[in-house]
């Protein structure tokens, strides 16, 4: 191998297309054409290996963007030389159709296809209200605070009777808080946790009857059902946000079933006041009035229900104040009920649920203190 550049044969040297070719005898000599980006000295020239142009045969253009025409002097440029006879026509500018918008069989509108990653996204009613200027909340209304308080009034009647009448509305009330609380936060459906959260407030009324009622066994299984919890997300090949999601979840919702055996703890007598003074205290505040005037009338309402429950108990003019306590836990419980648009499946379960799920520590450690 050698250096030099290839030698043919007779003396050929190989092809370079840069070089000038000289000029057959009696035809004028060609000018090179004026290269404008080679009069600017930072402009960027292609110095790489091109390809062959006399070995490549030329393309013609498309028919349908060409005419033929009458040789009339040189002819129209095409392909950067003189070609007699073809003059190139500009191409008619393309139009992109529409997609037809096809009608459902069915004759009616055509509605709104799915959300995609690049437009047409949707937002929740709640984000539509906040852009609106309007409020995400919806409280229960009637329906729901009537069922929280018929439920209420079985946890009143139960406790009077006994602790083991008792259990029967508080199993109902803790499965409808942990399926209304799963739901409340958007996942659905949520097997597992709700399961789990069922399974610890079961656990949890059984180790009370079985301890005599000590509220320690509450805490204990509180304890035991968030590592059960926690194993439960670490085992999940879920997205780590959507298992960090889920683990908030199934604890809250594990912690307010557990929660509710707190009347299983209490005195019968706290329980019963407690309970009707919190069926009061919700059917009041689903009254049409405005919400300081509702909250104002819902407290002094469940007051007067405790005063009353309380004279029939034997717990005379204290179970006022047990009812008040009670009902301002109820009252925090059905606002959270009513937070960011619930549906009416929300309504009807956490709706239900959460203002006695969270009235039972005020139940229990007013009962404790009065009793």
């Amino acid at each position: 191998m050698t250096d030099q550049p290839y030698q043919g044969y007779d003396g050929y040297d190989g092809y370079d297309p840069y070089r000038q070719q000289p000029a057959p005898q009696g035809w004028p000599q060609q000018q090179p054409y004026d290269d404008p980006q080679a009069a600017q000295p930072y402009t960027q020239q292609w110095q790489g290996q091109t390809w062959e142009t006399q070995v490549q045969p030329p393309v013609a253009p498309p028919a349908e963007e060409t005419a033929y025409m009458p040789s009339h002097g040189a002819g129209a440029a095409y392909g950067g030389h003189q070609q007699p006879g073809w003059a190139t026509q500009a191409p008619a500018p393309t139009q992109t159709p529409a997609p037809a918008q096809t009608p459902p069989a069915d004759g009616s509108e055509p509605g709104y296809g799915p959300a995609t990653v690049v437009g047409n996204a949707r937002i929740t009613d709640a984000q539509r209200a906040r852009l609106e200027g309007r409020s995400p909340i919806i409280e229960p209304g009637v329906q729901p605070a009537g069922l929280t308080a018929l439920l209420g009034l079985l946890l009143a009647g139960a406790a009077a009777i006994g602790p083991y009448a008792l259990v029967v509305p508080l199993v109902a009330l803790q499965a409808v808080t942990a399926a209304g609380w799963f739901r409340l936060n958007g996942m659905w459906p949520a097997r597992q946790g709700i399961a789990l959260a069922f399974a610890g407030a079961l656990t949890a009324d059984v180790a009370l009857l079985a301890s005599g009622r000590t509220p320690a066994a509450i805490l204990g299984t509180l304890g035991v059902w968030v590592l059960l919890a926690l194993v439960l997300q670490l085992r999940s090949h879920a997205d780590p946000d959507e298992r960090m999601y889920g683990l908030m979840a199934t604890v809250a919702s594990a912690a307010l079933a557990i929660v509710a055996s707190g009347y299983l703890a209490s005195h019968g007598v706290a329980v019963t006041v407690g309970a009707a003074s919190v069926a009061v205290a919700v059917l009041v505040r689903a009254l049409p009035l405005p919400t300081p005037a509702s909250v104002a009338a819902s407290l002094l309402a469940a007051a007067g229900a405790g005063a009353l429950a309380g004279a029939l108990t034997g717990l005379g003019s204290a179970g006022a104040l047990l009812g008040a306590g009670a009902a301002v836990c109820a009252l925090i419980g059905h606002r959270v009920a009513s937070y960011d648009y619930p549906s009416r499946f929300v309504h009807f379960t956490a709706g239900v649920a959460l203002p006695l799920a969270a009235a039972a520590p005020a139940v229990y450690l007013l009962g404790r203190a009065l009793v």
